[in-house]
């Protein structure tokens, strides 16, 4: 399965945009409340639960600066994912950002798990256009 966001714009530079989204601690100030729960984080993983979902951790394990964060599934995930940001400069003050999910999933789980994971990465986008850095 694969998801990709709209473009958003982040009303921040592309250097602040990428700080904020290469450090998980930072991820509970974009993260949608009515959605996620109990996230725990670090620079470089977290754990959290989302609605509908379940226990959910993640871990990044790739920055390329300014440009692209790749995140992939811990071992507490039933299942493979990688999330991709990826940030191009729109103005000196705003930065655009597309989010990008490709996740090996059963076709069971995939008919359950398609809307709530659409939805999560398409209110990140929501959420970052509206978080100033």
């Amino acid at each position: 399965m694969e998801i990709e966001s709209r473009i958003g714009i982040i009303p921040s530079n592309q250097h602040e945009a990428f700080s904020l989204l290469s450090d998980f601690r930072n991820l509970d100030k974009f993260m949608p409340p009515d959605q996620v729960s109990d996230l725990i984080s670090d620079t470089d993983s977290c754990h959290f639960n989302i609605a509908k979902i379940g226990k959910f951790g993640m871990r990044i394990v790739e920055r390329l600066p300014s440009n692209q964060v790749k995140i992939t599934n811990t071992e507490s995930v039933p299942f493979s994912f990688t999330l991709w940001f990826y940030l191009t400069p729109f103005s000196d003050k705003e930065t655009s950002v597309k989010i990008s999910l490709k996740a090996d999933l059963n076709p069971i789980f995939k008919i359950v798990a398609q809307k709530p994971l659409t939805n999560f990465i398409e209110t990140l986008v929501s959420k970052l256009e509206t978080k100033e850095t």
